[in-house]
């Protein structure tokens, strides 16, 4: 190789070093989105099967129906994952809320949530439809 060319070689060098470090920026940081994502989705699935196990006999709609929410509370706080925080509202179907306490175990602020809506009717000889909406987050 000649003298001459030494420098062009070392742009092209450092042309591709340049190029190899922000692809790896670029490929980390949509990594790191879909992770957050996944966590989210998985979140929300667990949430779901959760309301729907406990809804599975009616006893959602009943305890909602006797406005028990400590009882659902426990339960949540019983069927959830360990670590799992979760802030969960009653509406009717006029989309006014129905518990006038809250239904927490955590503060769910600054975390990654995943919301769940959930649709349960009661069993009682009046037809009553509630919206329940379940926000989760993972406590870090």
């Amino acid at each position: 190789m000649k003298r001459q060319n030494r420098g062009q070689i070392r742009i092209i060098e450092a042309f591709l070093a340049v190029l190899i470090i922000f692809s790896s920026f670029a490929v980390s940081s949509s990594l790191t989105l879909t992770q957050n994502a996944r966590k989210s989705k998985d979140l929300a699935s667990a949430g779901l099967q959760t309301l729907m196990a406990v809804d599975s006999d009616g006893r959602l709609g009943k305890l909602i129906d006797d406005k028990n929410w400590t009882a659902i509370r426990g339960i949540l706080d019983t069927v959830l994952p360990i670590g799992v925080c979760f802030n969960l509202t009653v509406s009717d179907d006029q989309m006014n809320q129905i518990n006038d306490v809250a239904i927490s175990n955590g503060i769910l602020s600054g975390q990654e949530v995943a919301s769940v809506e959930y649709v349960c009717t009661s069993r009682s000889p009046i037809f009553r439809c509630y919206l329940i909406y379940l926000q989760l987050a993972i406590v870090k």
